[in-house]
């Protein structure tokens, strides 16, 4: 009768069991649905920079959108040069500066809520997660590379990121403009878009093994490949947000580090410092145990303050308001400055946009 009455005790209530349950998919919940926005704003941006490039291939003829500066997201080296060139000058560069901004946007998005914009916002993350969840539906699990693969592998995002900041560390804010003056410069955006229309048989085969590696590997271009993603990681070391653990609230079942898409051992740590987290809260979600994990700020250090740290925490609603808070503020910033639209005369996309193929790398 005594141990009954301790396991009653000890065991947490079947009210509060499901409430942990109900707030654990309502994490993931909200997680999806900032995704899948984020997903149709760039589908209609794609939409409309589609046709608006028809538009000048066709010689002005035809429907005639604006163009949609927002595509200038899909250009994160011209938001890396453009930012530099902020940097130098403190002037908003006039070709592509929605690149800028956007590019700021994501970078202060990881400063201040690790690698969210990696999981909550960027459409190549939400695929990448669509094609493993597919692959554990096909093959009936994912697959984790040997350590001794797996670090060497990491590396190459990290080469590709700096072979990138070399190039353009090396620029002055002078030849950074010059640059995105060049035509090259001006149709990078149409460049890109005709890139995937024209692609050729190598493109495609190259896009179907990444996606077979991403099936059979969880997040496999984020985690080895994407230098975006790389600095993100970096910039997200000095986030004062992160995953902390209650080492008195865990029950040790390991739940949350096989629930980690990065791998990370959530299950062994006080906070994860990862540049690979990624603050899903897919670990989060899977613990079972009530206040173990939170995505929080450092915990207060006088003794009497450190039991109400979980007030400190962020919940998935506040970072999806936080991240939509700090996007629209960009944007809006951007829009109300008149310094979100490239301005160039329409005879010049008349002339450039038909061509674009033609256009060659003024390094090259």
């Amino acid at each position: 009768m005594a141990t009954q009455t301790v396991e009653r005790l000890v065991a947490p209530a079947p009210k509060k069991k499901l409430i942990r349950r109900l707030l654990q998919d309502r994490s993931q919940r909200i997680r999806r649905w900032a995704q899948w926005v984020f997903v149709a704003l760039n589908a209609w941006l794609g939409v409309q920079f589609y046709l608006w490039v028809r538009y000048f291939e066709h010689g002005g003829q035809g429907l005639y959108v604006p163009r949609p500066a927002g595509m200038e997201g899909w250009l994160p080296i011209a938001g890396l040069m453009n930012t530099k060139y902020f940097l130098a000058t403190g002037r908003v560069p006039a070709i592509h500066p929605a690149a800028m901004f956007l590019f700021m946007a994501f970078v202060l998005m990881s400063l201040l809520l690790k690698k969210s914009f990696c999981s909550w916002l960027c459409p190549v993350g939400t695929l990448s997660e669509r094609l493993w969840s597919a692959g554990q539906r096909i093959f009936g699990r994912t697959f984790r590379l040997p350590r001794w693969a797996d670090i060497p592998l990491r590396g190459l995002k990290y080469l590709l990121l700096g072979f990138f900041l070399f190039a353009i560390g090396g620029m002055s804010a002078a030849a950074l403009e010059a640059f995105m003056y060049t035509p090259y410069g001006i149709v990078a955006d149409v460049k890109m878009l005709n890139f995937f229309r024209e692609i050729g048989m190598t493109g495609l085969i190259v896009i179907a093994v990444l996606a077979l590696l991403s099936m059979l590997v969880q997040n496999f271009w984020c985690r080895y490949l994407c230098p975006y993603g790389a600095w993100m990681g970096l910039v997200s070391l000095l986030s004062p947000m992160k995953i902390r653990r209650d080492a008195e609230a865990c029950i040790d079942c390991g739940k949350c580090a096989r629930a980690c898409p990065a791998g990370l051992h959530v299950d062994r740590l006080v906070q994860i410092r990862s540049v690979e987290c990624t603050a899903c809260m897919e670990c989060i979600a899977a613990c079972p145990a009530e206040n173990a994990l939170h995505f929080a700020l450092p915990p207060r250090k006088s003794a009497a303050l450190a039991q109400r740290w979980r007030r400190r925490a962020a919940g998935p609603a506040a970072v999806a308001a936080a991240l939509a808070f700090i996007f629209l503020g960009f944007v809006f910033v951007a829009r109300s400055s008149n310094r979100w639209q490239t301005n160039i005369p329409r005879d010049m996309y008349m002339y450039l946009v038909p061509h674009a193929d033609d256009i060659t790398h003024p390094g090259l």
